[in-house]
């Protein structure tokens, strides 16, 4: 897969040369705190790293777990992730997840890519819905999907067990209509 461009990031395949800032990111309890994960060692980040390397390369892939870099610097700084319904349950909807190390935080890294994985899951993908389940003490995350567009659906309760705990999560959604509504000129391409 081509790289994708946003106005400040780069989001691409990840290699395994990245695992160090791969590790850096899902090690970090700054991060993962937001997560539906706890933070992952070195050898779980390998293991993690190889899997993503390993799915992106098969034709009928169930994800796009992208790199999520500077334009100006191949470093990967997060992580960007669609992941559309499978075509028995669900084809035309896909969940949005994405990561920026704390170290970035604040930067607007992570609209950018939240909004270029957006282009993508309506244009390339072409699915209808798109939605993202956020921790309700994530401001920062839930300010990004508004941002983009996003409308709030509703509550989750005990949705995701991690860092020893149960946690609720807010899902919020956009519609292809919405996306297309607020794009230059309808235009569904990032």
């Amino acid at each position: 897969m081509e790289p994708l461009n946003g106005r400040l990031t780069v989001l691409r395949e990840f290699r395994a040369d990245d695992l160090d800032d791969y590790a850096a990111i899902c090690g970090d309890d700054r991060v993962t705190d937001w997560m539906a994960f706890d933070s992952y060692d070195r050898a779980k980040a390998i293991e993690v790293l190889n899997g993503i390397i390993e799915r992106s390369a098969r034709p009928d892939r169930s994800d796009y777990m992208l790199a999520v870099t500077r334009r100006d610097d191949d470093h990967v700084i997060g992580f960007a992730r669609i992941a559309p319904g499978t075509p028995a349950r669900a084809p035309w909807s896909a969940k949005l997840g994405y990561a920026v190390h704390a170290d970035h935080w604040g930067r607007g890294y992570a609209t950018d890519a939240a909004r270029v994985m957006l282009g993508f899951a309506f244009g390339t993908l072409r699915v209808h819905r798109v939605t993202a389940a956020i921790g309700p003490e994530n401001e920062a995350s839930i300010a990004v999907v508004k941002r983009i567009g996003f409308s709030f659906e509703g509550h989750l309760r005990d949705h995701v067990f991690t860092n020893g705990a149960w946690r609720d999560s807010l899902l919020y959604s956009i519609l292809e209509t919405e996306y297309a509504d607020r794009s230059p000129a309808g235009h569904l391409e990032p």
